[in-house]
């Protein structure tokens, strides 16, 4: 089956084909480092890192590039309110931006640009602009012509005749930005200086770089001309991606993106989640067990998996019902995918027996191939899952188990393998506080003593020892043969 992709430029899936052979160019609009992390933050990385390694999966190598915006109003703001620096600012979110990120298991990307770093390359790019009469200076500041890139709108599909009708009707004569634009539409590709702001030297005179001419410069300093995929958030479509789309195609004359990928919005109870509102949710506070409907530490992959349950170009409700959901569903995935730590030993897997269910995987990459359908893929893990987790209670229970060894081991390879593309990782964990490391003849003695006691129809003695071993991780499995154990 062939790879097919929704194009927000063209409107429709298309089969996915790259500029060069077996090389996937990526770029993902990165995060304005202001502020911690939310929600929306989580589920744009997510649905980016997954399609990654999907593609990786697929046989791609992949080259996956994510800015930060460390220059910005808002970042100036913070930097203020906290008599701080824009320096400090960015890098303190910077960090948070790791930390928060790397626990939902999201892959770093091969490069961070920041915008400070490409000063150059940006005076260039407003200088390519400014020749072919694209762009313009006014008192300091330097616009973008919008109305003589001919093709602006043809990403978000709005009209140009139309937007710059309703935008002359709102300009404020007073506002000064305003009356230096030749037209209301313009935006600006650079910025003049402000009293106590960081700038630089240009040909403009000092100041500093616009927003959306950042990720233009970016992405040709790392890429060249012409990537596969650009991706963000629904609500960068305009204006950002398409003022990029704009600087670079009217400097380039050549596509910027094959490929133009956006995933819907995160809503919190049907409603936009905003501080206003109180429904403003950190990934950390999540994670940390700080949001009050939930005040109780998430398991990272229970919000991946959350993500994952809903098609990425679709909203997302964040609702505590569905997050509820998302964690029941999770520890039935992650039971499932220790279940060759728990029971492999036993059950005598081999370490060299790596096969697969290739009709699974082929399910799977159906699913995936489908405009990255990977809800549908979902149920394929879900599937395995439930048939390991049977075994695994009728091995418990009987002491026997069903369905042959090798077919066992077949499907918990299926499903590892399956689960690390979607990066759904299940670790084994030790309470080591009820631990008290007891050898295997220590547990031998202790299960001669229980058979004793039943023998003896010390009932109470012998559950009192079943007791003391499943709590330091030892499982019992009574059959006629006699009792047998293994650790959880």
């Amino acid at each position: 089956m062939t790879l097919t992709v929704y194009n927000t430029l063209t409107r429709r899936q298309e089969p996915f084909e790259t500029v060069e052979p077996g090389l996937v160019k990526m770029y993902c609009c990165g995060v304005t480092v202001y502020d911690y992390c939310h929600l929306g933050h989580a589920r744009s990385y997510i649905v980016w890192d997954v399609l990654r390694r999907y593609l990786q999966w697929r046989g791609y190598q992949v080259r996956y590039i994510q800015n930060f915006t460390d220059i910005d109003d808002k970042i100036l703001n913070r930097a203020r309110e906290q008599d701080s620096t824009m320096e400090a600012v960015s890098n303190r979110f910077i960090d948070a931006y790791f930390e928060d990120i790397r626990r939902l298991n999201v892959m770093d990307a091969d490069f961070y640009p920041r915008a400070t770093e490409h000063i150059s390359e940006i005076e260039a790019l407003i200088k390519n602009l400014e020749e072919q009469d694209l762009a313009y200076a006014a008192g300091g500041d330097v616009y973008y012509r919008v109305h003589s890139f001919h093709t602006y709108g043809k990403l978000s599909g709005r009209n140009l005749e139309q937007m710059q009708a309703g935008a002359s009707g709102r300009v404020d004569v007073e506002d000064a930005e305003s009356q230096k634009k030749q037209y209301p539409l313009d935006f600006a590709l650079w910025k003049a200086a402000k009293p106590g702001e960081p700038s630089w030297d240009s040909p403009w005179g000092k100041g500093r770089p616009g927003w959306h001419i950042e990720c233009s410069a970016m992405i040709r300093a790392q890429f060249g001309e012409t990537i596969d995929i650009h991706s963000g958030g629904g609500d960068l479509v305009f204006p950002h991606h398409e003022n990029e789309i704009a600087q670079s195609e009217g400097a380039t004359h050549k596509p910027l993106a094959n490929y133009w990928m956006h995933n819907g919005m995160v809503v919190v109870d049907g409603k936009k989640m905003s501080k206003s509102l109180g429904n403003f949710i950190t990934i950390r506070e999540l994670l940390d067990g700080k949001w009050a409907k939930y005040p109780q530490p998430i398991d990272p992959m229970a919000i991946r998996l959350f993500v994952l349950q809903a098609h990425y170009r679709k909203p997302l409700d964040f609702t505590e019902e569905a997050i509820v959901g998302a964690v029941n569903n999770w520890k039935t995935l992650q039971e499932g995918l220790l279940f060759g730590e728990q029971f492999g030993e036993k059950l005598c897997f081999t370490d060299n027996d790596n096969q697969v269910d290739k009709t699974l995987i082929q399910r799977f990459e159906e699913f995936g191939d489908d405009d990255l359908n990977f809800s549908g893929s979902l149920a394929v893990l879900f599937e395995l899952a439930k048939k390991l987790i049977r075994e695994g209670n009728i091995l418990v229970h009987q002491g026997k188990i069903e369905t042959p060894t090798a077919e066992l081991q077949t499907a918990w390879n299926t499903l590892v393998t399956l689960a690390h593309v979607l990066g759904l990782e299940a670790k084994l964990e030790v309470d080591e506080t009820s631990s008290t490391g007891l050898s295997d003849a220590d547990i031998d003695k202790l299960i001669k003593q229980r058979t004793e006691a039943r023998s003896n129809k010390n009932f109470a003695e012998s559950d009192r020892i079943r007791n003391e071993l499943q709590a330091q991780g030892i499982t019992l499995i009574d059959t006629k043969e006699g009792t047998t154990w293994h650790r959880m």
